[in-house]
């Protein structure tokens, strides 16, 4: 297998082995409590004569092979990938540009396991489930800037995607009407009337001054006919501190006027926005979100143009066999009986 084709589709689901771990640790220490327990009550030779069919190696083994099937539920989870399957395939799609928020509030982490980490998964997601659709990347935090033209190398597009980090633009801030109007100006001319852009941002500090995103977003769709969706990252509500950097005494973060900085979802831009560019908004928040779901009745209803042929890979799916895996260790614990048969007496019938 080429490693360049493995990938998790949902990473996140990682931070399971934890609740695992600390299973395990529990089986330990009730495991050794129970032995304890057993040596005080009686010495081995008089607990074999009072309880010959007791056996505490048997709990035990059964405790293992659960959290087994637990710990093989995390890759299943994860939803691992691999294989490349290339079709050739009639294009009949649209022309996608993904504008993501680098900036510095991205960092926060009220979504697992930071806002910017979310947005790329749910950009993963969307594209496992592109079929003729050309997609590109632009990223914006100071000034927006094109990272991917479009194209249906998805492999490409997924590898510049994860390459994408806190404040890579020039500047700090956030300015996405540049990024809209960049993203609008990058479509080629053959693709009009299947055009959309997608915004992945936390809403901090969009810049509503003489670049106005919500014109801007009016102007493509009356003059190109591109059609602006957002999707609101982050916690509305209570929000989280920005992360500034790591030190033996832990993560120090962001203060201004010697109050640390708390950042929140703030989707009023990013609402109208998206309504004023004839597309629709998505307030993600801290959860999951179906994207590709949300992708295919949003700009999935979009009309589509016939274009030339095109190949299209993608990868297969495994879950399922460390699902299996879990149901073998789940199957094999359960015939485990918890005391040893009694044996049949001599010239018992």
């Amino acid at each position: 297998m080429n490693p360049m084709d493995f990938m998790f589709a949902n990473p996140a689901a990682l931070n399971w082995i934890w609740a695992v771990l600390a299973l395990v640790v529990l089986v330990v220490i009730r495991t050794r409590g129970r032995a304890r327990a057993i040596a005080s009550f009686a010495d081995a030779p008089l607990l074999r004569s009072i309880a010959p069919r007791a056996n505490a190696a048997r709990p035990f083994v059964r405790a293992v092979l659960a959290l087994a099937a637990l710990a093989a539920l995390v890759p299943a989870l994860m939803d691992p990938r691999w294989g490349a399957q290339v079709e050739e395939v009639k294009r009949r799609g649209a022309d996608v540009f993904f504008v993501m928020d680098v900036s510095r509030s991205m960092t926060a982490q009220d979504a697992t396991p930071d806002r910017l980490s979310r947005a790329r998964q749910f950009v993963e997601e969307t594209v496992e489930s592109l079929g003729g659709d050309r997609i590109g990347l632009v990223e914006f935090a100071g000034t927006a800037a094109m990272r991917v033209p479009l194209t249906l190398n998805y492999g490409a597009f997924r590898t510049t995607l994860g390459e994408l980090v806190p404040l890579s633009g020039a500047r700090g801030g956030t300015a996405l009407a540049n990024a809209i109007a960049l993203a609008a100006a990058s479509f080629p001319p053959a693709s009009a009337g299947s055009r959309a852009i997608i915004i992945l941002s936390d809403g901090e500090d969009l810049d509503t001054g003489d670049a106005d995103p919500i014109a801007t977003a009016k102007a493509v769709l009356e003059k190109d006919g591109v059609h602006v969706y957002a999707v609101g990252i982050g916690d509305s509500r209570e929000g989280a501190r920005i992360p500034e950097s790591r030190t033996k005494d832990g993560v120090q973060y962001l203060v201004y006027d010697g109050q640390e900085v708390w950042s929140k979802m703030d989707e009023r831009v990013l609402r109208e926005t998206a309504l004023a560019g004839g597309g629709a908004f998505i307030p993600a928040g801290t959860g999951r979100v179906d994207m590709a779901r949300a992708y295919a009745q949003t700009v999935g209803a979009l009309e589509r143009k016939e274009f030339e042929d095109a190949t299209v890979t993608r990868r297969t799916p495994r879950f399922q066999w460390f699902a299996g895996l879990a149901f073998i260790f789940l199957l094999v614990g359960s015939v485990i009986p918890a005391r040893r048969a009694p044996k049949m007496e001599d010239g018992a019938q």
